[in-house]
C-alpha cells in the first residue's frame, strides 16, 4: 500500500477546480485524516455530495485556510 508521501497531486488546468475527497485533501496538504477532521470541526467548508463521503472545493478551503492563518497570526 502506498504511503501518503507517495501520492501525487495532479496539476489542474487554469480555472478548473473539481471537488476533492478527503483523501485528496489529506494529500494536498500533507496531513493525516485526523487533522482534516479537526479542520472540519473548526469550520472548514465542505460541499454537499450524494453519498457518504465529503467533498471539498479547493478554492473555498484555501480561502478558509488563509483566514485561519490570519486569525492565528493576530492572536
Amino acid at each position: 500500500m502506498p504511503k501518503k508521501s507517495d501520492r501525487v497531486v495532479a496539476v489542474l488546468p487554469a480555472g478548473l477546480a473539481p471537488l476533492l475527497n478527503q483523501r485528496e485533501i489529506e494529500t494536498y496538504y500533507g496531513v493525516s485524516d485526523w487533522q482534516v477532521l479537526q479542520w472540519i470541526k473548526q469550520g472548514m467548508p465542505t460541499e454537499p455530495f450524494a453519498g457518504r463521503q465529503r467533498r471539498f472545493d479547493l478554492n473555498a478551503v484555501r480561502t478558509w485556510m488563509a483566514a485561519e492563518q490570519q486569525l492565528a497570526a493576530s492572536a
